[in-house]
């Protein structure tokens, strides 16, 4: 059974498949970075005291760091 959450909700090692934002006010950077719906992702590393999560995304192997506030409005289906 897979389990829907927003992307700041996974743990280090943890992957998903983005399936929709919860804003219209998403800015062009995530696209342009590769935070497109059906692409999956994978949690590398969650920096402390609330820090940003960076994450890889599997289908062109880049590294990027998010801030927690924007990984709340990415939806995810968790595997």
């Amino acid at each position: 059974m897979r389990n829907r959450n927003s992307l700041d909700r996974l743990k280090k090692g943890e992957k998903a498949v983005i399936i929709d934002f919860d804003s219209h006010d998403i800015p062009a950077k995530f696209f342009e970075l590769g935070f497109i719906p059906g692409t999956e992702v994978e949690v590398k590393h969650i920096a402390p005291m609330n820090g940003p999560i960076c994450l890889n995304i599997i289908a062109n192997n880049a590294l990027i760091a998010i801030r927690r506030s924007e990984a709340k409005v990415i939806l995810i289906d968790q595997k």
